[in-house]
């Protein structure tokens, strides 16, 4: 049985809001109640009905066919089953997402994977600032999973991410893994100013050039990593290009000497 397919009817002039359209909110639900669901943000009612062609599949498998950045909250929550958007979207995909896997093959808004505690989220296009990272006022970001962005991300990726894996295979903005409590972030082009920002514990791996680092990271000099061979055959079945660079040297930084000081920037060398 084939998945559940929404195509959009005509481009949005108006955000619209698809925290509903997940496959545990949806499961047991009729064409009817699914086409009946509010998708608007403003006073006038827009049901999800009236903005997509439904067809009817299997609601644990999800396809979001002609999407634009004006869908946010896409996979908000979403604990289990798939969602695979064709076209960018907006803000807060993925975030608090449990469980499942949500592929955006397009762009990102920002805050991305805000808050994210297991599941895979892969953007196959670039992701805006906070990818990964904490909310207004919330305590952490990413909590667990994998968050995987092939293009490139905006300013402060992961920011006080607590667990999990998040890699960027091209570059990333400033303040990459500002605050950040744990987990592991890996920048394959190179990264913004101020990396790890008042991190206090994790790992941040960079290859390529980044900026200017904070004052509170003290230089280890160059050494030879067990853990980088054990990360790259452990990742490489995710992604194809990690082994060869986390089987090189690095240049390890420890920090930030600001912060708690226990964790570590790790620039690889050739």
């Amino acid at each position: 049985m084939s998945g559940l397919t929404l195509t959009l009817k005509a481009p949005q002039t108006q955000r619209l809001d698809l925290a509903k359209v997940t496959p545990e909110k949806l499961k047991g639900m009729s064409e009817r109640e699914i086409a009946s669901l509010g998708v608007g943000v403003v006073r006038d009612p827009v049901l999800l009905g009236d903005v997509f062609n439904l067809r009817m599949g299997d609601v644990a498998d999800i396809r979001i066919s002609g999407a634009t950045d004006k869908l946010d909250n896409i996979g908000r929550g979403m604990s289990g089953g798939a969602i695979t958007v064709e076209g960018p979207v907006g803000a807060y995909a993925g975030c608090h997402l449990s469980g499942g896997k949500l592929v955006i093959r397009g762009n990102a808004g920002p805050w991305a994977g805000a808050g994210q505690s297991g599941g895979q989220i892969e953007i196959t296009g670039n992701a805006g600032d906070s990818a990964g990272g904490a909310l207004p006022g919330a305590a952490t970001g990413m909590r667990g999973g994998v968050l995987l962005i092939r293009g490139a991300s905006g300013a402060k990726t992961g920011d006080r991410m607590r667990r999990g894996l998040l890699i960027v295979d091209g570059r990333s903005g400033a303040y990459l893994g500002a605050r950040m409590i744990a987990g592991t972030i890996i920048a394959m082009q190179g990264a913004g100013d101020y990396p790890g920002y008042l991190m206090g514990r994790g790992t941040i791996v960079i290859n390529g050039p980044a900026g200017e680092f904070g004052p509170g990271f003290m230089d280890c000099g160059r050494q030879e990593l067990t853990l980088m061979r054990l990360m790259a055959k452990q990742l490489s079945s995710l992604h194809s290009g990690l082994a060869q660079v986390l089987n090189a040297p690095v240049r390890r930084y420890a920090g930030d000497m600001a912060a708690l000081g226990k964790g570590e920037i790790l620039r690889i060398e050739a």
